[in-house]
């Protein structure tokens, strides 16, 4: 069986890309009529490409339906045209309409922009035709769906497609400042209902759309700059309290935020009794283990060059959780004032933040500093460090840590490899304590045919991040998976086959070295249908050993003991591309 997926590796084994592989934009001296129709004069004077490229389901062959896009330009926007022909224009589906909707299951069409063409930073924009959109901020493997840039789409439909405008001003990207533009560039489509996905240029499927190693290249953007300096966003709220008991209590609050191009790679916040007023709710979550909730940032003030600060501990910790700043002890805190420092300089990313939250109740004012830095090497690895601080009046704790990732897209010849590892120490009132380290080494080996991964990580038992976000901790783990999903029986209606014959976490209790839990999925058949339609048989394994008793509800409490379960689950699904789909679980 190995030998037979090594041999179907190799057949996929060859460079993706097609000529030409450079679109060169297009320089308006007036504006266009920007509504959703590319019929403009000046898209017929600029460079149209077409050359699209099948992943799925027909691998490498070109695509099944004429994609052309073209790029304009002038002082201020980037202007991209979108034709997706289409001979069946009454099987588009575009069931979505919000900001940042689900694009798995919608026609769209993408675009991934690397301003920074440095192999690892990029901006992906999307659009249905709706015109509904979604972007992302892309660092490494790392997605920001949360970021939201200042962008617009627009779309038209008819009996040959459907057809877009899409405008991002150039005030949105993070770019070099040089005259003339040289970026990486690549295009996607995605025709659901024949489950079709086509790019312009680095059509592997060992290779997400947002993997920049096989981009084409946008060239012919010169002499461009920033129009907008500085943003600044002042507000005030006011109010008043009032009871028959009691006189008239007026409340008010005023602040500001200041945002700040220092540079056009690097940007700088400030903000005074910051506001959060209009951030979007938390989905609630109902918690049914004895782990902690993790909850997506979602204020604007940190959204923004997030990635710039993140350093992953494996296993849901993260050392740097930017909503453990304001809220404190299960409450809000004010954040009075403090600055917030992103972006690239050269090869070094730079991220510092340093706030102040004020007093509340028995909660002391506290100073909450951050600084995260990463150096590029070579063409998509990188070394860097952190260090995270949380001072008050009463306590002190700090953290240190040094990071280094070696990510190649050219191993075996065109395949993907992570080697990474990382050590942090916690440091509390000054002092480094015994059983205060974290750690973690992986090696991963993500492609369509087989994907292996490997990690062995620790949270000691005096491990304390304040900045951090622990799911678990006072733990030595081991994790190892392996997926195998070979494309057999193709003819029958078979895309992929999905076989998993362990995907293992195994954790023991540092402090005691006593075993605390193991899980293992073993997936001996799987497969998805070239329809869209899957199906799964699981065999769940898992043990856990409880210390304390631990209440699952005031009323539900389970003892301490230990616990070995075993599941037999069968999971089949209809594509959800359809206007009706089904999915259904038996465990």
């Amino acid at each position: 069986m190995f030998v037979l997926l090594l041999l179907t590796n190799i057949i996929y084994a060859f460079a993706q890309h097609s000529k030409p592989d450079t679109l060169a934009a297009y320089n308006i001296l007036s504006a266009i009529k920007f509504d959703g129709s590319p019929d403009d004069i000046a898209w017929q004077q600029a460079q149209h490409i077409s050359n699209f490229t099948q992943r799925e389901l027909n691998f490498g062959e070109p695509a099944s339906e004429k994609t052309e896009t073209a790029i304009l330009y002038d002082d201020d926007n980037l202007y991209i045209g979108v034709w997706c022909y289409q001979h069946k224009p009454e099987k588009i589906v575009a069931k979505f309409m919000q900001r940042d909707f689900d694009y798995e299951s919608d026609d769209v069409f993408g675009v991934l922009i690397s301003p920074f063409n440095d192999k690892r930073n990029s901006y992906l924009f999307i659009i249905n035709p709706n015109a509904a959109r979604a972007d992302l901020q892309v660092s490494g493997d790392d997605d920001n769906i949360s970021w939201n840039g200042v962008w617009d789409a627009k779309t038209i439909r008819n009996d040959k497609g459907w057809f877009a405008e899409i405008q991002i001003p150039f005030n949105t990207l993070q770019f070099k400042k040089d005259s003339a533009k040289i970026w990486a560039i690549n295009f996607g489509r995605r025709i659901s209902y024949k489950n079709e996905e086509d790019r312009w240029q680095g059509w592997s499927r060992d290779y997400s759309f947002e993997k920049l190693s096989n981009a084409g290249t946008l060239a012919g953007i010169n002499n461009i700059g920033y129009a907008k300096h500085f943003e600044f966003k002042p507000y005030g709220l006011g109010g008043f309290e009032k009871s028959n008991t009691t006189a008239t209590n007026y409340l008010g609050k005023l602040g500001a935020d200041l945002n700040i191009h220092i540079t056009p790679t690097l940007k700088l916040n400030l903000t005074a009794n910051t506001d959060f007023a209009q951030v979007e709710a938390d989905q609630v979550q109902v918690n049914l283990t004895r782990f902690n909730l993790y909850y997506p940032e979602k204020r604007e003030f940190f959204l923004e060059g997030s990635d710039n600060f993140n350093m992953y501990l494996g296993n849901d910790n993260q050392l740097f959780y930017s909503r453990r700043i304001g809220i404190q002890d299960l409450q809000p805190v004010n954040i009075t004032g403090g600055a917030r420092l992103f972006g690239k300089v050269g090869k070094s990313n730079i991220g510092f933040l340093s706030l102040e939250t004020g007093k509340a109740d028995s909660i002391p004012a506290t100073n909450n500093t951050v600084f995260r830095y990463r150096y590029d090497m070579g063409k998509q690895s990188y070394i860097g460090g952190i260090l995270t601080s949380k001072i008050n009046g009463t306590s002190s704790n700090q953290v240190i840590g040094v990071d280094a990732n070696y990510t190649t897209a050219t191993f075996l010849k065109n395949k993907n490899l992570v080697v990474a590892g990382l050590i942090a120490q916690g440091i509390d009132d000054y002092k480094t304590k015994n059983n205060s380290l974290a750690y973690r080494i992986y090696c991963d080996y993500p492609n369509d045919l087989i994907d292996h991964f490997i990690a062995i990580s620790s949270l000691q038992q005096n491990f304390n991040p304040e900045l951090g976000f622990l799911n678990r901790g006072n733990y030595k783990a081991f994790n190892w998976h392996l997926y195998l999903a070979p494309r057999w029986f193709t003819k029958y209606g078979i895309k992929q086959f999905d076989f998993s014959p362990w995907d293992l976490a195994y954790f023991t209790t540092q402090s005691t070295k006593q075993l605390e839990s193991w899980t293992n999925q073993v997936r001996p058949v799987g497969f998805i249908l070239k329809t869209g339609d899957f199906f799964q048989l699981n065999l769940l394994q898992s043990y856990d050993r409880l210390g304390n008793e631990f209440d699952l509800t005031d009323s539900a409490i389970i003892p301490i003991g230990k616990y070995y379960m075993n599941n037999t689950e069968l999971k089949t699904g209809t594509y959800q591309s359809r206007k009706i789909w089904t999915q259904l679980v038996y465990n």
